[in-house]
């Protein structure tokens, strides 16, 4: 089962798409859930799930944005995919029929 975290982070990965790194991730977490969370923690995270197989990473180009530098792209991977799918199908079934006034689908 993945942590609350890996799981808010892996979601933003799969939104941002194949290109995705440290700042796109972190403005996406920001627009969807309104949380500031430090770049360390978003790749301090990242490395923790390539570890474990659930994303993968590769170098980008440089770009004149970045003044030249190369950035850290990340993936979802297959098995991250899987273990994402299973954590919220978890969440999604110790929820059913609460009364918590919240419906999570």
């Amino acid at each position: 089962m993945l942590g609350e975290f890996e799981q808010v982070l892996l979601l933003a990965c799969v939104r941002v798409g194949e290109d995705a790194y440290g700042v796109r991730i972190r403005d996406e977490i920001h627009t969807c859930t309104g949380r500031d969370v430090s770049l360390g923690a978003i790749y301090k995270t990242l490395g923790r799930l390539e570890d474990k197989g659930f994303v993968l990473s590769r170098v980008g180009a440089p770009t004149p944005v970045r003044g030249g530098r190369r950035t850290r792209c990340y993936a979802v991977s297959a098995a991250g995919r899987r273990a994402l799918r299973d954590s919220l199908s978890v969440l999604r079934k110790l929820s059913a029929g609460l009364a918590l006034g919240v419906d999570v689908k």
